[in-house]
């Protein structure tokens, strides 16, 4: 039986949608009537008096314009844009996105995951329902005059109901809908209200301690797609699947492509192919407790930033060896590890590297020498420590030279017998085999710093220093360094050939009565001297450039104020045959500065909050 589905001015409609009241594609005089009983029905057309505003009954709003131009693509379709199958050439074109299309329509109506109904659904139309699913098709067929076809409607025909219905079939909806995160990553739904907020808040992994001009992510700019690997969460490096399958680490690829030691990643951690070198020395005269406090020493003022490497010799080192590498490590804290200790009976030597790089180091290597004529008092001598970083070798010398003022020649005899005695390297190849000499072991190594107290005084008597030290401190240190024995000895080259030393901008580290910051006063008025030094030396020419060199006159619990230096050294690929350290470090002195930190903080909060509780409060 025909029913009249014209519009009628009292009618009440679910739903208004104003946009179509300027519809330019349905015209007047459309037809009134649709039978109900088959596709093939005819409908008597008429021209009625429209009211002064219509009202459309309609299921539920819909975009017009966006629904006669827009051709929505599914998640399979977008994919195949993605790699070339689609002629379309991409995923959704970039278009001012209207406001959201809600329909209520039975599966098989909609192109995309996103036109499921979500809200404002019309009574009567339950989920899941085949009678409601009916129910929604009428009233859209009667509500919505612009679904029907526009060459249809002008040319007068008769509209039929599979006119409205998509003359393909279209991929069943699923109700288990995406989230919002893969909704936007994929830009399926490129109308969601979150997709240019999440499109527009990428992280960049440009900045990091390791080096200021570090690139950008090889994956920062690549299009959000399935296949992407990238996170929005972590400032790491992101590792290809492909990288990792190509990985070869042959032995001697210098420049290959996913060489552990090679020119990549060097590249990865520092663009300017340079490190941050920290170099101390401190004659700590066998204290039993070590300075509680160490950041004048480990982080002076000057340094804006932490190094990457540091390296700590001392002399006549504190009996608790233990104790003392406790109090490096916790005053670092838990962004650097343990590399290596030795000790070689009051020397020691303590190597501590940020853990992000201790996996670029190979086998840390150690030799002694001792320089008294009794072996057994291992009071004076040398230790070295040596190891391979990426492609340059390293060679960390800290000595403890024969003491007097006139015995300049048996300190020279004790760098002789340091340089021949020294067996390093050992196991780790020689990055550069043929320029070295097997009688120096200074000419093995791509960098070699040797630092420690060598005793050279200054040529003069107490009463002369004293006079050019109450002199200007701008003119008193280069009238020091003349009657320096040290500079005198290397411009002859009689003593660390080939070595060169930052220049001296601090008072003389040598002696000081302990807690105070006054000369030795003692009946023996020993002279001040620089007895505490580091000097350099570097295989090529330029790789190793100073920055800071000083001393810390606020350490006062010695006779010797410690003195450093600060170097940025060039750093080369290497090759991938050394034996690595594979990450080895001190771990048990690494969790014990954890904890010493932790504990100290809550002490800290403990007493603020002590402080602050015991307060009195008097009425006068």
């Amino acid at each position: 039986m025909d029913k009249d589905l014209a519009l009628r001015p009292g009618s009440a409609p679910t739903n208004t949608c104003p946009g179509l009241e300027k519809s330019p594609g349905v015209p007047l005089n459309i037809p009134a009537k649709i039978s109900g009983e088959g596709p093939q029905a005819q409908a008597e057309p008429f021209t009625p008096k429209p009211p002064a505003r219509p009202k459309l009954e309609r299921a539920l709003s819909l975009d017009e314009k966006g629904w006669r131009r827009r051709r929505l693509q599914t998640s399979h379709e977008d994919l195949e844009a993605r790699s070339g199958a689609s002629p379309s050439g991409g995923s959704l074109p970039d278009q001012t996105p209207g406001p959201p299309v809600h329909t209520c329509s039975p599966p098989g109506l909609s192109t995309s995951l996103q036109e499921i109904p979500m809200t404002r659904r019309v009574p009567g139309c339950a989920r899941g329902s085949p009678t409601s699913w009916g129910n929604c098709i009428s009233g859209m067929v009667s509500s919505s005059p612009d679904l029907l076809p526009r060459s249809g409607a002008s040319a007068g025909g008769t509209p039929k109901l599979a006119d409205v219905l998509p003359s393909r079939p279209l991929p069943a909806i699923d109700w288990n809908t995406t989230s919002d995160s893969l909704r936007t990553t994929h830009r399926v739904d490129a109308d969601h209200a979150d997709y240019k907020l999440r499109l527009q808040t990428r992280l960049f992994g440009a900045h990091s301690g390791l080096g200021p001009g570090r690139p950008p992510s090889p994956l920062a700019c690549d299009d959000c797609s399935l296949r992407s690997a990238k996170s929005s969460f972590s400032l790491l490096a992101p590792i290809r699947a492909k990288d990792v399958r190509s990985r070869s680490y042959l032995e001697g690829s210098l420049l290959a492509s996913g060489a552990l030691m090679g020119a990549d990643e060097l590249a990865r951690y520092f663009p300017d192919r340079s490190v941050a070198l920290f170099v101390a020395t401190w004659n700590m005269q066998g204290q039993k407790e070590p300075p509680s406090n160490l950041d004048e020493l480990l982080l002076p003022a000057e340094a804006d930033y932490a190094q990457d490497l540091y390296v700590v010799g001392v002399q006549e080192g504190c009996s608790d060896r233990r104790e003392w590498e406790t109090r490096l490590q916790e005053t670092l804290g838990p962004h650097y590890v343990m590399l290596c200790s030795a000790a070689h009976g009051a020397l020691h030597m303590s190597v501590l590297i940020r853990r992000d790089l201790v996996w670029f180091c190979s086998e840390v290597e150690s030799s002694t020498v001792t320089t008294r004529i009794v072996s057994q008092i291992k009071t004076k001598g040398a230790l070295g420590v040596s190891f391979t970083f990426f492609g340059t070798s390293f060679l960390f010398i800290t000595s403890h030279f024969t003491s007097g003022d006139g015995k300049v020649g048996d300190r020279l005899l004790d760098y002789s017998k340091t340089v021949q005695g020294l067996a390093l390297p050992k196991n780790v190849p020689d990055t550069c085999p043929y320029r070295s000499d097997p009688a120096d072991v200074t000419t093995r190594f791509d960098g070699v710093f040797w630092f420690g107290d060598f005793n050279f005084r200054l040529g003069a008597g107490r009463v002369a220093v004293e006079a050019i030290l109450r002199q200007d401190p701008g003119a008193s240190v280069p009238a020091l360094l003349q009657l320096d024995q040290l500079t005198r000895e290397m411009k002859k080259g009689s003593v660390f050939r080939g070595f060169q030393e930052p220049d001296i901008h601090f008072l003389p580290s040598y002696k000081f009565d302990v807690g105070k910051d006054v000369y030795d006063t003692t009946s023996k008025q020993r002279t001040p001297s620089y007895t505490d030094r580091v000097v350099y030396r570097s295989r090529h020419k330029g790789d190793i450039c100073p920055l800071k060199y000083s001393s810390c006159p606020g350490i006062r619990t010695s006779d010797h104020r410690p003195v450093y230096g600060l170097f940025r050294v060039k750093v080369r690929p290497g090759r991938d045959n050394i034996p690595l350290a594979a990450g080895k470090f001190d771990r048990e002195l690494y969790l014990i500065g954890i904890k010493r930190r932790i504990s100290k903080e809550m002490q800290r909060q403990r007493a603020l909050k002590t402080q602050h509780s015991s307060a009195v409060c008097t009425v006068s």
